[in-house]
């Protein structure tokens, strides 16, 4: 079974893209599965139930980031896909960690990026571009033909090894080479790691500790002059 692992801040248009993915996997023969995963509220499983008869699951994070949420289910998802007899899981993460990358060695790992979200976007998030294997820029109509190659350009400085795919996906343009991709994934082994680092140090914050002020706390601490921090590999 193939996983894919689709990831990218709210409204950039994952589940968009993904439901121009899904019956050009059908029409292929593959037997797809879907997993959401996002903080409190999500109803794309809903939406690609109804619309494409597949398999569908949907996890709330909570308490956890999404992508320590996907690290956690994912073993049991994968599980969950081949006893159904999924030829391939699609999994859509809210990735809203931006220490974090939420892909795993043996996958494909897509962060969808909106071309409108400014020139500067793919110098601010991190591993979840800097270690995707593609980079899907949607809403390429809404920007000038410059903008565009400026993005493009950015995204390349901020992650080189990445392919950079632009799709309209409401008209699903561009939507065909990403499924090119998939299919050129080999299957997931029976052991699955994360895909890089994670942060070396806990919030205690993040545990529960409400008080203002880096002096109550302790491990990974910023001061206000203190601008020395984790940037991944």
């Amino acid at each position: 079974m193939k996983l894919v692992i689709c990831a990218g801040t709210a409204t950039t248009g994952k589940t968009a893209v993904l439901r121009g993915v899904v019956p050009r996997l059908q029409k292929r023969g593959l037997a797809v599965a879907f997993l959401k995963i996002d903080v409190q509220f999500a109803e794309e499983d809903e939406l690609f139930a109804r619309e494409f008869s597949i398999p569908t699951r949907k996890v709330y994070s909570g308490e956890l980031c999404p992508d320590h949420c996907n690290v956690m289910v994912l073993g049991e998802a994968l599980q969950w896909a081949e006893r159904g007899g999924a030829d391939v899981l699609l999994v859509e993460t809210a990735g809203l960690c931006l220490r974090c990358s939420p892909y795993v060695d043996g996958g494909l790992g897509i962060v969808v990026v909106e071309a409108t979200s400014g020139m500067n976007l793919p110098r601010k998030i991190g591993p979840m571009l800097s270690l995707a294997d593609i980079a899907v820029v949607t809403k390429i109509d809404r920007v000038s033909q410059a903008e565009r190659e400026v993005f493009r350009a950015r995204i390349q400085d901020a992650a080189p090894t990445v392919r950079v795919r632009e799709v309209n996906a409401l008209y699903g343009i561009g939507i065909d080479p990403l499924v090119d991709h998939i299919l050129a994934t080999a299957d997931v082994g029976d052991k699955l790691l994360l895909r890089g680092n994670p942060p070396v140090g806990t919030c205690t914050i993040c545990v529960g500790k409400k008080e203002i002020g880096w002096q109550s706390h302790f491990g990974v601490v910023r001061a206000l002059d203190n601008q020395t921090f984790y940037r991944g590999e």
